[in-house]
């Protein structure tokens, strides 16, 4: 009995202990902003060409994902994919500047905030997510940076987290972020829109988990964004 409550206990332990949340395999407590994720390949990266206008995709598990699951979106592109799964706004505002700014990209396109609203690592605001993500468009903006900010994807629960009821809170936040756009003259992508069901979740078809999108999901996805794109590099 001592060993089934124990490991009970251990279980339990590890469902609720902070960066332990599907999807955050890559939380360091000593690296918070996992900044060695990708300090090798950001060495190994070179400058970008004369003509060449560099893409940074910011991101979590959805951007990390989208390299794997759609690879020929990337293939030939001056896209470069800085998607870290399981994080939240915060740890991309720490490695904004390795992983943005020290790249030197044209664009940067930052798709984030559903993991601070499945608060991965503990409750949070939907005012500090934005405060996050407006601190990240400032830094693109000091740096001669474009800015592309993306709506946060349709959930209606999460899976590793439920119960949490984020359909309306990801919407606010869109709102949020929609305005800011518009009153700042960035460009905003709207994913939310096309990819929702009538309870405001994924669509089944764009994401078999509810969160996460398949091959369908990112295909809708890429449209909207490579229209983002050639608008802020026309600019």
């Amino acid at each position: 009995m001592k060993f089934i409550s124990f490991f009970a206990l251990g279980i339990i332990l590890w469902i609720v202990a902070p960066g332990k949340t599907m999807g955050q395999d890559n939380f360091n407590e000593k690296d918070l902003g996992n900044l060695r994720y990708y300090a090798e390949a950001n060495v190994k990266l070179p400058m970008p060409g004369p003509k060449e206008q560099r893409v940074v995709f910011m991101g979590n598990s959805i951007t990390e994902g989208w390299i794997r699951t759609d690879p020929a979106f990337f293939a030939d592109k001056p896209y470069v994919n800085r998607g870290i799964s399981g994080q939240t706004t915060d740890q991309m505002l720490i490695r904004f500047r390795q992983d943005v700014i020290d790249l030197k990209p044209t664009a940067v396109v930052l798709l984030a905030g559903t993991n601070d609203i499945a608060e991965n690592r503990g409750p949070t605001t939907l005012e500090a997510i934005f405060e996050n993500m407006v601190s990240m468009a400032e830094l693109a903006k000091v740096h001669g940076i474009r800015m592309i900010i993306c709506s946060v994807l349709p959930v209606y629960d999460y899976p590793w987290r439920p119960g949490l009821q984020p359909a309306e809170k990801i919407m606010t936040l869109n709102r949020m972020l929609s305005d800011y756009c518009k009153a700042e003259k960035l460009t905003f992508v709207d994913y939310h829109t096309p990819m929702s069901d009538d309870r405001h979740g994924l669509q089944y078809m764009y994401g078999e988990d509810g969160v996460h999108p398949n091959l369908a999901g990112y295909r809708c996805m890429e449209p909207l964004v490579e229209a983002g794109i050639q608008k802020v590099l026309k600019k």
